[in-house]
């Protein structure tokens, strides 16, 4: 059988001292590496940490006809002077959900696009209707042909677009198509991400007119052409819930450094709720767990609301939490396949539809458990904190799609874990 990596975890008491979290690359540097494919010239990205996914996303900017290189640690260079070819191979595509990110850029620049239907977490039904009806509404042709989304729009032309749900990757794309269309375009029920901001700040600083990001309602006023710029990512919040997360689970006080209280708001409160204490910090946030949680339920909502990435976490949480607690998954239709792992480490979690029921114990048992997806595979990794026993984590690949060196910054807390077995799959570069 292929190796894939795994994650060795053995409880090891409270956590302890202090670590950095990454750039938010999954969740923002991809986006803003595919925003690049808009402006003819180079653009930096600081800030960013090699995980798999990067990989992926570099080959289909260099498929595409952009060069990409390292020129540093935590620095890619996007290259987008040359000629932009609108085909995204199926081979790549299919490897991650973020590529169908390049639909808006090439759009945009060039008139077209040929993009394979995306792949990635199986975490539910993610429709690309509202991309497509948005796309339509500003002059795009669409349509899927033998796995291919397949789209002209010679001219595009400012719209106002009302998104049926507030899709963080609908409003990325629509965002991106909007900035070289002929007029203003207007996107109601807009994501409000922190991520969202950050792309919209960069493609201002490129030239482009974009009013509104972070509240509900986007104005986006057409340009001739924009510009490469340097940018910094912003800090991964959700590896920073992650540590949260962590600290709640195997007790302790920590230090966040590299985030802001203000991205996981309510993350934070719902943690104070349960017992827990986190502020804010001069360079990040404090967390400090004195003892066992309580219960507390949970539901998902598009942000300022819990994000749905964070809800795996705080389910192995709440499995050695005090007391019962429902948790509603609103997002996704598909999130829950991680139970039957962590109930193989003893847990008591009853799935019925987008509602688990999470009755707390005090220790969990360790267990080999397999990831299902990224943040599944980190609450694993995680609940193994709280198990007697060893914990073995298998298919890290999974997790690390998403993450650094998880296994690194939680032995730097003081957690004993170890990842062991394959690293990404040769071919795939780094720094």
């Amino acid at each position: 059988m292929e190796d894939r990596g795994a994650f060795v975890v053995r409880s090891n008491g409270p956590l302890s001292g202090t670590v950095r979290v990454a750039g938010a690359t999954k969740n923002a540097g991809l986006k803003q590496m595919a925003a690049a494919l808009l402006a003819p010239g180079a653009t930096t990205l600081r800030n960013v940490d090699p995980v798999a996914d990067l990989d992926v996303m570099i080959d289909v900017v260099r498929a595409l006809g952009a060069a990409v290189e390292w020129v540093g640690p935590h620095e890619i260079r996007v290259d987008a002077s040359g000629e932009i070819t609108g085909e995204a191979p199926y081979e790549l595509v299919t490897r991650m959900r973020a590529s169908i990110n390049v639909l808006g850029p090439l759009l945009g620049r060039c008139g077209s696009a040929r993009v394979a239907m995306p792949g990635g977490d199986n975490i539910g039904n993610r429709k690309l209707d509202m991309h497509f009806r948005g796309l339509e509404a500003m002059g795009a042709e669409l349509s899927v042909v033998r796995g291919f989304i397949e789209a002209r729009a010679p001219v595009l032309t400012g719209a106002r677009v009302v998104l049926e749900f507030p899709s963080v990757g609908a409003t990325e794309n629509l965002l991106t198509a909007a900035v070289l269309a002929k007029g203003t375009s207007v996107i109601e029920n807009a994501a409000r991400e922190p991520e969202i901001t950050a792309l919209a700040a960069m493609l201002n600083r490129m030239g482009a007119r974009v009013f509104g990001a972070g509240s509900s309602t986007i104005e986006v006023e057409g340009v001739e052409e924009v510009a490469g710029v340097d940018v910094e990512v912003m800090g991964d919040r959700i590896e920073a819930g992650t540590y949260l997360m962590a600290c709640g689970i195997a007790g302790g006080e920590i230090t966040i450094e590299g985030t802001s209280l203000h991205h996981l708001e309510l993350v934070a409160r719902k943690l104070g709720e349960m017992g827990m204490r986190v502020s804010a910090a001069p360079s990040g946030l404090w967390a400090r767990a004195d003892e066992r949680l309580r219960a507390a339920d949970i539901a998902t909502l598009p942000f300022p609301g819990f994000a749905t990435d964070y809800m795996p976490l705080a389910v192995a949480l709440l499995s050695v939490a005090d007391g019962t607690a429902i948790v509603t998954e609103n997002i996704f239709d598909n999130r829950f396949s991680f139970v039957d792992e962590l109930n193989r480490m003893d847990a008591d979690i009853r799935t019925e539809g987008r509602h688990a029921v999470v009755r707390g114990k005090p220790r969990l048992s360790g267990a080999p458990v397999r990831a299902l997806d990224v943040r599944a595979g980190a609450a694993l990794v995680i609940a193994g904190l709280a198990a007697d026993g060893e914990t073995v984590v298998f298919d890290r690949h999974h997790v690390d799609r998403g993450y650094r060196d998880l296994a690194g910054s939680l032995r730097s807390l003081g957690a004993d874990v170890e990842a062991v077995g394959a690293d990404r799959p040769s071919g795939e570069e780094g720094p």
